[in-house]
């Protein structure tokens, strides 16, 4: 019969041994440098766009937004999943986030840091990105508080902040555990020693990481609700035909949570098989997360249908015109893939079978990341594309520098992804060894 002492080491051995010890397998590098090299078409971007300008871009007149707030909310929307398995089902005391919420909310920085480089790329000049913050200049200038850049701004630092300080902390025990194995060589010991600010394992230390833990996740939760909220008012408060609503923050909240948990299953499916963690990530793991993105994914649906009715019921020649271009105007294939993808491949969802599937959910969750981002595409061209005038209407096309750029995010954010799960641990060691023994 085994014991406590037995379990803990058991889970030790298993998840921590594939930090910095297991030796590098063939998918690992073959993944890095796959993406290492779409961040280096990333930076080939970035300097070409400092070089030239945007005017690189397809952005025009009257489509001022093209890829670059597309893909910013997109990745923001990303996010969101962490946050959510971190903060929220713990408040909940959902225990079966204990072997997802670590990757989750790694996953959440990465996708923030990839949000925040277009925002900064599409202001033109981004070395004077400090203008969007209040700081007592010599003109005595102040940002524009009606503008939603500025709102973005306050919204994205503060919750790239509080989800860097609570998947930090979260990670003092485990990097305490690593410093005292004594297999690991004198240089990863003490690297992790320094990371991890002194911990004891004392009572104290654990009550105070304790009481951090649930501020801090107190403190996210609204974040949660509030940052895709101010994204949202990108457009809503806007009076272009097709973002004047105000369902569009519940709207875009569920629309972030659906995204947020598709790409959790997208990524976390194929690092379970490549690692071999069934055992910590099991199919009610996978099947818990397709209960929450189709639940999602439902209000999303609802969202659709309220956008449509509202534009039939309010007798608004200009919506209603809006809302027929966008399915069979110029951008009608997007409409159609963004429908697809968004609401009919989710009903899978309703068959278990379908939610135990690990192959299964793989195909479904990666259609649904390409239905949102295609979403996010016909809401920002789409909408600016057919305004109230048809002298102002134009078409957007992007260039390969916009699917250049985008490509090169990705690249960014599975570079991080890669070097993560080599040199931290990808599972919450001190959460898992409790639930083991719980059990």
């Amino acid at each position: 019969m085994s014991t406590s002492a037995d379990t803990c080491e058991r889970v030790n051995a298993q998840i921590t041994t594939l930090v910095m010890q297991r030796p590098v397998g063939r998918r690992w590098l073959l993944g890095l440098g796959v993406a290492f090299l779409l961040l280096n078409l990333l930076l080939v971007c970035i300097a070409w766009l400092l070089i030239k300008g945007v005017g690189i871009w397809g952005v025009n007149i009257p489509v001022g937004w093209g890829f670059a707030i597309t893909n910013f909310v997109w990745w923001i929307g990303i996010g969101h999943a962490g946050t959510f398995i971190s903060a929220i089902l713990l408040l909940l005391h959902q225990n079966w986030r204990t072997s997802i919420n670590r990757f989750a909310e790694s996953m959440t920085l990465f996708a923030v840091a990839c949000a925040g480089l277009f925002p900064l790329l599409h202001l033109g000049r981004p070395q004077l990105f400090y203008w969007l913050l209040p700081y007592p200049d010599t003109m005595g200038l102040w940002p524009q508080w009606r503008s939603p850049l500025v709102w973005d701004v306050f919204a994205v630092s503060t919750y790239l902040t509080v989800s860097l300080l609570f998947w930090f902390i979260g990670l003092l025990p485990d990097l305490a555990t690593l410093r005292d194995q004594q297999q690991r060589p004198l240089w990863q010991r003490r690297l992790y020693g320094l990371l991890a600010l002194g911990w004891r394992n004392s009572a104290r230390h654990w009550q105070r990481y304790e009481s951090a833990y649930i501020l801090l996740a107190g403190l996210a939760t609204p974040l949660v609700i509030s940052v895709h909220s101010v994204v949202s008012f990108d457009f809503a408060v806007g009076i272009v035909p097709g973002w004047h609503s105000t369902i569009f923050p519940p709207y875009f909240v569920a629309g972030a949570i659906f995204s947020g948990f598709a790409m959790v299953l997208t990524l976390i499916i194929p690092v379970r098989r490549w690692y071999g963690l069934e055992g910590y990530i099991t199919p009610r793991h996978l099947e818990n997360c397709a209960k929450v993105m189709f639940a999602s994914g439902l209000i999303l649906a609802y969202g659709y249908f309220s956008e449509w009715f509202t534009a039939w019921y309010s007798d608004d020649k200009v919506e209603a015109a809006g809302v027929m271009d966008r399915f069979f105007g110029h951008y009608a294939p997007a409409a159609w893939l963004m429908l697809g993808c968004n609401i009919l491949v989710p009903q899978l969802l309703w068959f278990r079978a379908v939610r135990t599937s690990a192959a299964m959910l793989f195909v479904v969750s990666l259609l649904v990341n390409v239905g949102m981002w295609t979403e996010r595409y016909v809401i920002v061209v789409g909408s600016l594309s057919h305004d109230f005038m048809p002298s102002a209407w134009g078409q957007f096309h992007p260039t390969f520098w916009d699917w250049g750029t985008y490509a090169g995010t990705i690249g960014l954010f599975l570079t991080l992804l890669f070097l993560f799960v080599r040199v931290l641990p990808m599972i919450a060691v001190s959460e898992m060894r409790k639930q083991e023994v719980a059990e």
